[in-house]
């Protein structure tokens, strides 16, 4: 994990993370993952091949960088998941 922390410089690496919600909808051939966290107000997403089952109320640690897009005209911050794993 050190290793992938210092070659990219925006990459955050965050444990004892708990789920508030978890949504997971189809977006082509992929599974789009959306995560909120209890006290952060930007929404964290990833995508799978698969769904997984819900990771409402679960703790995790999540290795993530900040994004944006725009939607309807408006920019949207998020977090982009690069590597989360249940604990």
């Amino acid at each position: 994990m050190d290793k992938l922390l210092s070659a990219h410089e925006k990459l955050v690496h965050s444990e004892g993370l708990q789920v508030v919600s978890h949504t997971q909808r189809e977006d082509e051939d992929w599974i789009l993952h959306t995560l909120m966290i209890k006290n952060v107000d930007v929404p964290f997403k990833f995508k799978r091949q698969k769904k997984y089952q819900s990771l409402k109320g679960a703790k995790v640690n999540m290795t993530y960088y900040p994004a944006s897009e725009v939607i309807a005209g408006f920019t949207i911050e998020y977090m982009k998941v690069v590597r989360i794993k249940r604990y």
